[in-house]
C-alpha cells in the first residue's frame, strides 16, 4: 500500500489503534464470561455440598403393559366372507310364496310358522333399516346384523328394506336382493312380507334359528 501524504498514515494508525482496543474489548469480555461461569459453579458446589456416585449405574426401567394387538386383518377377513357368501346372482324367486303375501320357510318349517310370523305372534326383538345404503353397504349391514343377531339368541327380527319408490323407474332393486340374501343365509328360517303397521311391502318378518 503506497501512503499518499501524512494524513493516510495517520489514518491508518488510527484505524490500527481501533481494531487493537476492540480485541482488548472483546478479551475482558471473554474473561469476565469465564469468571462468571466459575463463580456460579463454585457456588453450586458449596449450595450442594460433596457428592459421590452411585454404587449401581444401573436402572430399572417399569414394564410397560402389552398394548393389545387390533385384529384388522381378522376384521377385514370377516367383511370379505360376508361379502362373498351373499350373491347378488342367486336366483330366489322359486323359494318364495306368493300367496295372500310373499313369504319363505325351509324345508321342515311348517306353515304355522309362517301364520304366525304374519299374525305377529313372535316379538319382533330386533330391526334394521337398509334405507340409503348402497347394494354393497346394505350387504355388508345385512350379514353382520344377521350374524350378531343369531349369536346373541335374537329369534324375530325386522328389515326395513324400503318399496323402492325413490328407485329409478321405481324398481324396488333393494328389496330383491334382500330376499335373496335372506334366503342364503342358514340362520335364517322363515320371513313374511311385513304387515301394514310394521311397514307393509317396505320390510319382512324375519325368523331366526335359536343360537347353537
Amino acid at each position: 500500500m503506497k501512503l499518499q501524504s501524512l494524513q493516510d498514515l495517520k489514518h491508518i494508525q488510527k484505524q490500527l489503534q481501533l481494531e487493537r482496543e476492540q480485541a482488548l474489548q472483546r478479551e475482558k469480555e471473554q474473561a469476565l464470561a469465564l469468571e462468571r461461569e466459575r463463580q456460579e459453579r463454585d457456588l453450586f458446589v458449596r449450595a450442594v455440598g460433596a457428592v459421590r456416585p452411585l454404587a449401581s449405574s444401573e436402572r430399572h426401567a417399569p414394564a410397560m403393559p402389552p398394548v393389545p394387538p387390533v385384529p384388522v386383518q381378522r376384521q377385514k377377513d370377516e367383511q370379505a366372507v360376508l361379502r362373498d357368501a351373499l350373491s347378488d346372482e342367486f336366483d330366489v324367486s322359486t323359494l318364495l310364496d306368493t300367496d295372500e303375501s310373499l313369504s319363505f320357510k325351509r324345508p321342515g318349517i311348517g306353515p304355522d310358522v309362517v301364520r304366525k310370523l304374519r299374525k305377529g305372534e313372535w316379538s319382533i326383538q330386533r330391526e334394521i333399516d337398509l334405507h340409503g345404503l348402497r347394494t354393497d353397504e346394505a350387504r355388508l349391514a345385512l350379514a353382520e346384523f344377521i350374524r350378531e343377531c343369531h349369536r346373541q339368541g335374537i329369534r324375530c327380527v325386522r328389515v326395513v328394506h324400503g318399496k323402492g319408490l325413490g328407485s329409478p323407474g321405481k324398481t324396488p332393486v333393494l328389496k330383491s336382493k334382500v330376499h335373496s340374501w335372506l334366503v342364503q343365509k342358514n340362520q335364517i328360517l322363515a320371513f313374511v312380507q311385513a304387515t301394514p303397521p310394521q311397514g307393509g311391502a317396505g320390510a319382512l318378518v324375519v325368523l331366526l334359528a335359536p343360537a347353537g
